[in-house]
């Protein structure tokens, strides 16, 4: 049967194997053509086949047939299950053999068993171990790119670094730049290559964690600001070193990956029986890393979030502290997504905008509507009340029992005071009376004291 391909997916991505009109016929009509397809070198799998016969086979394989490798999206990944791969004995590979029959469009299932050019002992290994290798080359590739758009170069920004801890990764930088250049032009990785960049991966990790720290103490730094201005200020500050740190864990990142390249080539040729456990060792690895580098970021982006927050709440005692640490916040945090991104680390982070004044403002007005009315109603409530104990005094009262109401209650409280005013006022005559009759002569004895003058 004409028309046959072979698909091979280790989770991640995709190889296409099989005559390259067909393979090309294939990434046209499936649609994964829309996702970039890079070619695979099967060269390599050739040192894979267990016997001379077959490794005559593979030779021949190897020149009538070409390999294409996609990475796999969620897109792509659900076209691919319609193929109904099936898994093979290397961990977490699975294989399928799919071709158009006669006049029949679609493509369909055919053989379970890979071709004489996947049949040697480790010829899968190899072909899993080349996917994982254009994994991490398409990832350089991304990182590579956001280097170039956060900083025009990250020399520079290695340069104003007075750290020696970084200036040893620009030496690790040209090493491994040029151990890659190599195995692009030679096909392999030599002993010589190799003890050139095997030593080089201790002085990656200790410069990435030396970048993570300083992560941590951007963030620490800030969750101790409390004043709003300081943490203006400081959130202000943090932008361009956050952004420098970035950039350099990105980089040590790019450069592990290239180590990882260059060290799954030289097992290949060396230890071909060590590679798969050799090339899920480094998937674990560089998992751990990522993980590493999620967890720090994330405590970044947290930060900034409480950070928002807070100038959010403050916005009006401070309408123009609260919008500059929104903003520098919200700078910081899109720096780091985009960070995170490109690493492929998922992130569930919005950006926030930062109140306008005016709307702050219209929110506490109207807090303060609601709080006046609410005033509003107590009032009333209160001056019913009084309404009723000062009006008490002028309703009918019930003097005499009868049930039947009288006279207004003031009315005869004014009576009974008045006639008690009457009663004291003449008590009090009558004693001013006394007193000022004690003082005063009587006329006739006045005139009897002339008299006798």
């Amino acid at each position: 049967m004409g028309n046959e391909v072979e698909l091979v997916s280790d989770g991640d991505g995709l190889a296409v194997l099989g005559n390259a009109s067909d393979v090309e016929r294939f990434f046209l009509e499936s649609g994964l053509d829309r996702v970039s397809p890079r070619e695979l070198d099967l060269q390599r799998l050739r040192s894979f086949s267990s016997t001379t016969g077959a490794a005559v086979g593979v030779v021949g394989d190897i020149a009538a047939n070409s390999g294409r490798w996609v990475k796999l999206t969620a897109e792509s990944a659900e076209a691919v299950k319609t193929y109904g791969l099936m898994a093979t004995k290397t961990p977490g590979v699975s294989h399928a053999m799919i071709g158009q029959p006669g006049d029949i469009k679609q493509w369909l299932q055919i053989a379970q068993a890979p071709t004489a050019l996947l049949n040697g002992p480790f010829a899968l290994t190899a072909l899993s171990t080349m996917m994982q290798q254009r994994a991490m080359q398409e990832q350089m590739d991304v990182i590579v790119e956001y280097l170039q758009e956060v900083s025009e170069k990250l020399d520079d920004v290695m340069r104003a670094q007075k750290d020696s801890v970084l200036a040893d990764m620009i030496g690790v930088d040209l090493v491994i730049e040029e151990a890659l250049t190599i195995r692009d032009q030679v096909g392999r990785v030599s002993d010589v290559t190799w003890s050139k960049v095997q030593a080089t991966g201790m002085t990656l990790a200790r410069t990435q964690a030396y970048a993570l720290r300083q992560l941590d103490a951007i963030a620490e730094k800030l969750e101790k600001k409390a004043d709003l201005g300081e943490i203006a200020k400081a959130t202000k500050e943090a932008e361009p070193r956050v952004r420098e740190w970035l950039a350099v864990i990105a980089r040590t990142f790019q450069l592990q990956d290239g180590i990882s390249v260059l060290e799954l080539d030289r097992v290949m040729d060396a230890a071909p029986q060590e590679l798969e456990d050799h090339r899920l060792g480094l998937r674990t690895a560089r998992q751990n890393r990522l993980g590493l580098i999620g967890r720090s970021s994330a405590r970044l982006l947290d930060q900034m979030d409480a950070t928002i927050q807070r100038a959010n709440a403050k916005v009006l005692l401070n309408p123009f502290d609260s919008p500059a640490a929104v903003k520098s916040s919200n700078r910081v945090a899109s720096g780091v997504l985009e960070f995170r991104g490109r690493l492929g680390i998922e992130s569930g982070h919005d950006s926030k905008d930062a109140k306008r004044w005016r709307q702050a403002a219209a929110e506490v007005g109207e807090k303060v509507f609601v709080s006046a009315s609410e005033g509003a109603t107590a009032a009333a409530r209160l001056g019913t009340s009084t309404f009723e104990r000062a009006t008490e005094a002028f309703r009918a009262v019930d003097i005499d029992g009868d049930g039947i109401p009288d006279r207004p209650r003031a009315a005869t409280a004014a009576e009974e005071a008045s006639a008690a005013l009457k009663d004291a006022a003449g008590g009090v005559a009558g004693a001013f009376g006394t007193l000022f009759g004690r003082r005063q002569v009587d006329p006739s004895l006045r005139s009897d004291e002339s008299d006798q003058d």
